[in-house]
Order: C-alpha cells, then structure tokens, then sequence
C-alpha cells in the first residue's frame, strides 16, 4: 500500500497497530491523534484495501460523520483495489458491475460499504467496522442529544452488523469526554487497545518521546502549533486529546475563591437538577448557597447521588430543613411534572416549607449557565476550605462543557438563571468583616 511517501515515525507505530488488527491480535482499536497526522490515510483509505487483500471474501463498513466523507475514503480505497499492482500483489481488483463511490465490491464478492454515522446500514454483515471521526464540530461535541444519539445508533444499529470476531476500529479526536469514544471505553475498556499519540508528549508517551516533544516537527511547524494553542479547549482537545485543561474551559480555575468562616447575615437559595434513572446515567444533585450583603454566593451544603427519587426527594427535606432556603429551584418539563406532587406531599409531611419555582428550559446548557458563569466571572463565588463534595463539583466546572458529568453545572446553572428572585441581605450598619478568605491568587484547594 505504498503512498510514495516515506512514513513518519507516529506512522509506522499506527501500521504496525493496524497490522494486529489484520493479524487478529487486536480486535478493537481506538486511534487518538491530531488532526492532519494522516490517520485517516493510513486507517480509512489504505487498509480496507489492504485487508481485503488478505482476506478476498470478506465485507468491510466505513463510517464517518457524514455520508459525504465516508465515500470519499471509500473512493480512494476503491481506487487502489482498481490499481494494476493491487492486482499482480493480491490477485483480484475491483468488480465491473459494482463501483459505486460507496458501495463497490472486488472481483471476487469482498464489498466495502460506506455510510454517515446514524445512516442506514440494516442488512449489512461485515468483518471489518471503521469509524472515522463521528463528530465533525465542536458545535457537535456540546450537543448532549446527539452524543447520545450516536452512542445508541452504535449499540443498537453498528454492533449488531459485526460478525463474530469481527474487528473495530475508531479514529478519532477527543472533543468531549463523553464522545463516542468515551462512552464505548466506560462501559468496555478492557476490549479495546488505545493509540493516543497528543501533539506534545505526556508522560509514558507510546513513541518514547520526551515531556513536551512535538509529534512530526517537520510537518507541525512552530507558527501551527503557536496557532492552535490560543483556542484552549481545541488545543487539549483536537491536538492533546484530552478534553479537560486543567486551568477549565468555560469556567476559570481562578474565577473560584475559597472562605473559612460564613458572614453572620446571609440569603439561602437551593436548587435541584432531578435524574430519572437509579444506578445509572445522569445523577440527581442538591446545591444550596448563602448570598451576603456583597452579592458573593458561598456553596453551603451539597448532594449528589445516583438513586431512587424516594431517596433523593428525602436529602432535600434534609437540606430545606437544615439551611431554610427562601426559595429552591428546579427546571420545569415533564421530569418536574413527575416528581412535584411526591416532593410537596413529602415536604409537607415532614414541615420542610420552602417556596418551589420551577424555570423553563432553554436552549443549550452553555447558553442556561451563562448568568452563574457572569458571577463567577465577577469573583463572587466561594467554596469551602474543607468539604467531601467540593473536589467532584470543581472537577465539573473545570471539565464543562465537555465533561461527562454536569449535573452540578446544571444545579448552579438554575441558581444564576433565578437571580432575578434572589435578594441579597441588607448590610449592617457597621459592616463587620466576618468572611476570612483565602487569597484568590492562591488559586483553588484540592
């Protein structure tokens, strides 16, 4: 399959990946590199053909984001099974009746068939499963539907067509944590051998190279690369394949202070963002905070499980009845419709009043946490020096929006969207400074 190009380094390590695969040693294989590191040359053009070659009889399926690059590869593969020295190595070609761009068979009944991800692909058996970048955006990555959609079509549509022990491979740049990718390795890590190869060496890199060495200096220039780090989350993402800087994305690691001891005089508000399913999914999540007479909020108390609703409607109670907020919010929808006759009827039997204000849904969980992202922002939001839950909450700020989790962001979110109902206490008259903070420049405590 030769290009004419000599390979690079990071490329005859994924070849050599990609031979266990025709081999048989590796079944499932996840390829993580940046973008123009040509691994969707080596992986969805040259070898379908090459594995075809080694097994004439077998179908291959060829899955990108859209059905338009899919058949792209599947054209350029087609083209080196069409060439005379494919024929003279592997003795067969490409069939006369059956060329089309994404649907095209050898001269033998091998097929290779290519679709967009979600497309239609019923009735199709194959040997070989390629997936090649299934979110095309990063507009794509922060959409919760569609990642979610993707990961369905995978199981219920894409794992069924596999024969036995047939083989897998995805390629792909990490946009968020809970990608395609993601998703697959938390439910079956130990099935799938990963190449991660990041722009700039971490430690334990797969090549050998030294912390903080450039991949393909000859291709990857200094004026590139200088480029590609002033977008901090594409920089990580895209280019390190990790989805998560550890300074945050939408939220700052210095927008957060910290404080030792509460103001004497304080509002508190609650909220909840309410999870249908127990043991699985997405987590229910109690916040409260305590607003002073300056505006600052101070995370007071906090909740976070993946239980039965009987269960997560009790910690509630518990938090109303300990911290006697003026209001608890929640978002409204069907999921509201469901639980708020069992949470009144619970509130009131045991005497945890509290006024409920339900907001509507809008938009994208970037554009709901607008408002508490201006606060934090502001410098106005201060956690515990000491709590069990604060590491997990800073680790979803820090991570959203590509982070798997943000049933905490969400709760915080319902916060800032009600600040239009949330008053700030008169100041006393010779306003005592009963807030001792530690120095923002310090930065955040684990």
């Amino acid at each position: 399959m030769d290009t004419g190009f000599k390979p690079v380094k990071h490329q005859r390590l994924l070849t050599q990946h990609l031979q266990g695969v025709a081999e048989g040693d590796i079944q499932n294989l996840m390829v993580f590199m940046p973008p123009g590191s040509a691994k969707s040359t080596y992986t969805s053009v040259l070898f379908p053909p090459y594995f075809m070659g080694r097994n004439p009889h077998s179908a291959s399926l060829g899955i990108s984001n859209t059905s338009e690059l899919a058949e792209r590869f599947s054209r350029r593969a087609r083209n080196l099974v069409a060439t005379p020295n494919y024929r003279k190595v592997f003795g067969i070609g490409v069939a006369q009746d059956s060329q089309a761009a994404g649907s095209w068979e050898n001269s033998v009944g091998g097929e290779f068939f290519a679709s967009g991800v979600g497309g239609a692909i019923a009735g199709r058996r194959t040997d070989l499963g390629l997936i090649d970048d299934p979110l095309k955006s990063r507009e794509e990555a922060d959409n919760e539907r569609l990642k979610s959609k993707q990961f369905d079509w995978y199981v219920n549509d894409f794992l069924p067509r596999l024969k036995p022990q047939a083989r897998q491979i995805i390629i792909q740049t990490r946009w968020a944590e809970d990608d395609l990718s993601g998703l697959i390795l938390a439910r079956e890590a130990s099935k799938w051998t990963v190449l991660s190869l990041p722009m700039e060496a971490k430690p334990h890199d797969p090549l050998g190279r030294a912390v903080g060495e450039r991949l393909w200096p000859e291709w990857f220039t200094d004026d590139m690369v200088n480029t590609a780090k002033l977008d901090v989350r594409s920089w990580n993402a895209l280019y390190q394949q990790d989805p998560v800087p550890d300074d945050g994305i939408y939220f700052q690691k210095t927008d957060f202070g910290e404080y030792q001891r509460l103001p004497g005089i304080m509002h508190t508000y609650g909220a909840s963002d309410y999870a249908t399913t127990d043991g699985g999914g997405d987590y229910t999540e109690h916040g409260v905070i305590g607003i002073d007479y300056n505006g600052d909020w101070h995370l007071l108390d906090w909740w976070r499980g993946q239980k039965s609703s009987n269960v997560w409607i009790e910690s509630q109670c518990d938090m109303i009845l300990t911290h006697k907020p003026l209001v608890w919010f929640g978002e409204g929808g069907p999921i509201a419709k469901a639980i708020q006759p069992f949470l009144k009827r619970r509130m009131e039997e045991r005497h945890a009043y509290c006024r409920l204000e339900w907001l509507p849904s809008i938009a994208d969980k970037p554009t709901r946490a607008r408002s508490f992202q201006g606060v934090c922002a502001m410098g106005k939001v201060f956690f515990p020096i000491k709590s069990a839950w604060k590491a997990d909450l800073m680790g979803q700020l820090m991570k959203f929006p590509a982070g798997k989790y943000d049933d905490g962001v969400d709760v915080l979110s319902l916060l800032g969207r009600g600040l239009e109902l949330v008053k700030a206490p008169d100041a006393p008259s010779d306003l005592p400074l009963h807030t001792q903070r530690v120095p923002r420049e310090q930065g955040w405590m684990a």
